[in-house]
């Protein structure tokens, strides 16, 4: 009996132990995003986003200093030439001008008496009631009461004309595009109060690196122009000016697109892109997602749909770009290349392969 107790709980042992040693079961395929390799002639065309500028626009300011009294316009005012924008506090101004008056008043006084001086001296020298060195003496007297007047004249212009300059006033027609002052606030002469920009004339302002600047100069690319408000409507772009430094922070260079026949929709202030149209050349557009590190070189992870395995292909990047990256080689076209998920695959791994949204492909 106790033979055969010994021999059940050995063979339960032995059960276990072969449950044990099963296999277990084959990991699930890892989900995975893919797109189509397909080639696109001109696939080097090169998108940049800028901002949308009036051509011409100026900070205007007071001539002289003071205290801001009072501000009519607003940022998005449309304003006509001789539009009131600002005015100061105008009793220094007004009591500068009643100073010039008195002062031109004396003036004026001391040359009508020099010149009566003058007139009699000039009998009694005819009569030889005085010598010549006397009349002299009057003579420059009156000549220093004129210029006297004079400058006492030209002072007063000068007071009045600042006594006017209280009040800025648009200098063109435009729109107000931003405001630096408000009521109360003390001013320099000079200080930008307002700025007004003339949106007749609209240009988008982009920074471009030194790569593509020799191909901007020459006029070699067609430049199209689209805002992100409305971006089925593509205006003609022309390079208007490129600066002649680069920018300290980026190296990348200043470069301002005008836009041929804008129109009201576009306005100040939007963003836009601007397409510079690739040559004939052609190459394949990925996402940016798509590209894997082998080390230093780049990588894409190519589908095998009968095997629904993946393996690693080397590929040529020829341009980083917003909207994805440009291969030359390395595809031929056709292959189904892993776009989510490129940092967790291994060669041969078996994956489950979806297609990207036609809203998510390049």
């Amino acid at each position: 009996m106790h033979t055969r107790i010994v021999l059940a709980g050995l063979a339960a042992t032995l059960a276990l132990v072969g449950c044990g040693e099963q296999e277990p079961p084959p990991p699930l395929p890892r989900p995975v995003v893919t797109v189509t390799a397909t080639p696109v002639a001109g696939a080097d065309t090169a998108v940049y986003s800028g901002e949308v500028r009036a051509r011409r626009e100026a900070d205007l300011g007071f001539r002289i200093p003071g205290k801001v009294v009072a501000r009519y316009v607003d940022v998005g005012t449309p304003v006509k030439q001789g539009t009131a924008l600002a005015r100061l506090d105008p009793v220094d101004a007004q009591l500068n001008v009643a100073a010039s008056q008195s002062a031109l008043a004396a003036a004026d006084t001391e040359f009508k008496f020099a010149k009566a001086e003058l007139d009699r001296y000039a009998s009694l020298l005819q009569k030889q009631f005085i010598s010549q060195a006397v009349f002299d003496q009057k003579q420059n007297a009156y000549n220093a009461a004129k210029a006297r007047y004079e400058q006492a004249q030209s002072q007063l212009a000068v007071v009045r004309n600042q006594s006017a300059y209280t009040t800025l006033v648009a200098d063109q027609d435009g729109v107000v595009t931003a405001v630096n002052a408000e009521t109360g606030q003390v001013v320099a002469a000079g200080q930008p109060v307002v700025r007004i920009a003339r949106p007749e004339e609209k240009e988008v302002l982009i920074n471009v690196p030194e790569t593509r600047l020799d191909e901007l100069k020459a006029g070699k690319r067609e430049i199209l122009v689209r805002t992100l408000a409305a971006p089925d409507k593509v205006y003609r772009g022309k390079v208007r000016e490129i600066a002649p430094n680069a920018d300290p922070a980026t190296r990348t260079f200043a470069t301002r697109i005008a836009i041929a026949d804008p129109g009201p929709d576009v306005a100040l202030g939007m963003t836009a892109n601007v397409v510079l149209m690739g040559r004939n050349g052609g190459g394949i557009v990925l996402p940016l997602t798509a590209i894997y590190r082998q080390g230093n070189d780049p990588a894409v992870w190519v589908l095998d749909a009968k095997a629904n395995t993946v393996r690693l292909q080397p590929v040529t990047v020829a341009q980083y770009r917003e909207d994805g990256v440009i291969v030359t080689s390395g595809l031929s076209g056709g292959e189904q290349v892993v776009a989510a998920g490129v940092n967790k695959l291994v060669a041969g791994q078996v994956v489950a392969a979806s297609a990207a949204p036609e809203g998510k492909r390049p």
